[in-house]
């Protein structure tokens, strides 16, 4: 076991812990997983060609993952969903296996794993080769069991991530994830070509949008973290798309703080997590909005009305909110403040303040973060 103390300074690359060094790193992979796999408008160039045939067929993507890279899945699903009008199934790659056949649909399975070595959803894919069920592997590490035993690999570009808790590697399977989005909706007739190259330019405008925050970022999530840390219980709330960001976030804090932390969907509130809000509470909500989107708008609103009630019972609010929003300012008492995006691109930016708001708070409290009691990086056993 390791200890959970930090026993000496450490150093990587100029940075306290691997950790905060890999969250910087996140604009560099994220460019690099979109040149991977975008060549000439084309997305996933050859990559599954493997599975073409099923490609064309199947009725149903069902996606096997645990921890961060499901949370990754949960946000695909709404991606895939609402850009390509395929239905999206997310498993626990754990729990995959025990389940019924696949109720006569005809799907393809994808697999998300960080280390390619992830015992219980190695055995989830090998469950659904045996059903005769073409695989997609969704992987940061090549050249492992997942990659070589899948129908098709999309290899991100996240490299070595040494850090215990998933970083780039979450934010780079999003990219992928939503990338696949694009991909089946071109495939389907549900996108022009027009339209699929201006979702890329948003996309490949990332990366420096981040770059440009990650500063401004750390330094607020230090000033938050040192206001909070000393919390016992932490809530996460988001709406649509969001909702998979606050388990993602709540995740975080949790492995790394030791606090307890959850996070439900914004509406849930009021049906039982309303009775844990008083004064002692922080309660982390993601409050960005595309204002060009009346979804996201009426999403946004009703979020912030959440929010009211929040404050009313005195809950202390840490939001990330998109920059120029001056309502959010007027109810929370802290806020991150993201560069505008589409709404489902969103997901990509906003989870990068709350992994710092996680790292900072766990510092504080004098923990390692980059080996967290009890975890490990790759799960080896089921």
């Amino acid at each position: 076991m390791t200890p959970t103390k930090q026993t000496q300074p450490a150093t990587h690359d100029g940075y306290s812990h691997a950790m905060r060094r890999e969250i910087y790193e996140q604009p560099a992979a994220i460019s690099k997983t979109i040149a991977k796999h975008l060549q000439d408008d084309m997305i996933f160039p050859g990559a599954l060609h493997p599975i073409e045939s099923a490609l064309l067929r199947f009725e149903k993507l069902i996606i096997a993952a645990s921890g961060s890279s499901r949370h990754a899945g949960l946000a695909g699903e709404i991606m895939i969903e609402d850009l390509s009008g395929v239905a999206v199934d997310v498993e626990y790659a754990s729990e995959y296996c025990y389940r019924s056949t696949h109720a006569a649909v005809d799907p393809i399975v994808m697999v998300i794993t960080q280390s390619g070595e992830t015992a219980d959803t190695i055995a989830a894919q090998r469950e659904a080769l045996t059903r005769g069920v073409k695989t997609i592997a969704i992987s940061n590490v090549p050249d492992t069991t997942i990659v070589r035993e899948a129908g098709a690999a999309l290899i991100t570009g996240a490299g070595p991530e040494l850090s215990v808790p998933a970083t780039k590697s979450f934010t780079t399977q999003l990219t992928i994830l939503y990338l696949m989005a694009l991909f089946l909706a071109r495939k389907r007739g549900r996108m022009t070509s027009e339209v699929t190259r201006s979702y890329l330019q948003r996309l490949m405008k990332l990366p420096d949008a981040i770059e440009a925050n990650l500063a401004t970022w750390d330094r607020l999530a230090e000033e938050f973290g040192s206001l909070h840390f000393q919390a016992e219980k932490f809530l996460y709330l988001g709406r649509g798309v969001h909702y998979a960001i606050a388990r993602e976030g709540a995740l975080k804090l949790k492995e790394i703080s030791y606090a307890h932390a959850e996070g439900y969907p914004v509406g849930e509130l009021k049906h039982g997590p309303n009775a844990l809000v008083d004064e002692n509470l922080p309660v982390v909500v993601l409050a960005t909005c595309d204002h060009s989107d009346p979804d996201s708008v009426l999403r946004y609103r009703r979020t912030l009305d959440v929010m009211k009630e929040v404050r009313s019972r005195r809950g202390q609010l840490v939001t990330v909110a998109t920059e120029g929003d001056t309502n959010v300012t007027e109810i929370a008492d802290q806020v991150f403040y993201v560069p505008s995006a589409p709404e489902l691109l969103l997901p990509i930016v906003e989870v990068i303040p709350l992994q710092l708001f996680a790292y900072h708070v766990a510092v504080k409290k004098g923990y390692d973060v980059d080996h967290p009691r009890n975890l490990v990086k790759a799960v080896v056993t089921e």
